[in-house]
């Protein structure tokens, strides 16, 4: 199986839908196998009912494509259901994208061969390369302002380089999503942070790619509380993986 596509989801009710129709319509239009797995991280809405509905109107055309749900019963961040994903994933090629394709289904296609060769281990979307010309539509001015003072965090206590850490479209050969993952520790938003830098630990070879990106005014990520969570969990990392060989 060449690809496997991860969708961690909370709350995604009225998004996750769409999002899957959008997948059907690419994947139908290409010749390789792939499954896709939504992960529902304790959702307190209708989210699985939404995912099952969904999956239950795959087309009959899309037979090289499988799909899997899993249903977490407690919420614990996106971290914890995009490891799950990747852990239970049996792609050779292996994305995660966040629920309201924000980033374009069909930029997978820029990632893939990129992977499948061998020539990279870990390919990430970017909003900050080429310019920022490929963000279509852009967050409020306090949500990028803070961003950006989070990426300057990330340069200061993490590791230096990477211009868009958060971007929630990243992709893995099998074998490093395997290992990377299963060393992972931090449940939150900033299990991002985390992976790439034990990819960088490790050795693997990281490239990062300008995507296309639309931002969605329906966020759940909350501006205050949850990046209170994320600086708090960036300033761990290190510490966590202070002994890792």
């Amino acid at each position: 199986m060449l690809l496997s596509l991860i969708i961690p989801a909370y709350n995604e009710a009225d998004r996750i839908g769409p999002s899957i129709e959008k997948a059907y319509r690419y994947l139908e239009t290409v010749d390789y196998d792939g499954e896709i797995i939504v992960v529902d991280d304790g959702s307190t809405d209708h989210t699985v009912e939404a995912v099952q509905a969904s999956f239950a109107k795959k087309p009959t055309e899309l037979q090289h494509v499988s799909t899997k749900l899993i249903a977490v019963p407690v919420n614990s961040g996106k971290g914890a259901a995009v490891r799950r994903g990747m852990l239970e994933a049996h792609g050779r090629v292996r994305i995660f994208t966040d629920a309201d394709f924000s980033t374009p289904i069909y930029e997978i296609a820029k990632m893939i061969p990129l992977i499948a060769s061998g020539e990279y281990d870990v390919v990430i979307g970017s909003r900050a390369v080429e310019g920022r010309q490929l963000v279509k539509k852009h967050q409020p001015w306090y949500r990028e302002a803070m961003g950006r003072f989070y990426n300057v965090l990330v340069q200061l206590f993490v590791f230096r380089g990477i211009r868009d850490t958060q971007c929630g479209f990243k992709g893995f050969g099998g074998d490093a999503a395997t290992i990377l993952f299963s060393k992972q520790i931090v449940n939150g938003f900033s299990f991002d942070v985390e992976i790439l830098y034990l990819a960088r630990r490790y050795g693997y070879r990281i490239r990062e790619i300008a995507i296309e990106w639309y931002n969605d005014e329906r966020t759940t990520v909350g501006a205050i509380t949850d990046s209170a969570k994320m600086f708090w969990e960036l300033l761990r990392i290190r510490k966590l993986h202070a002994h890792d060989r």
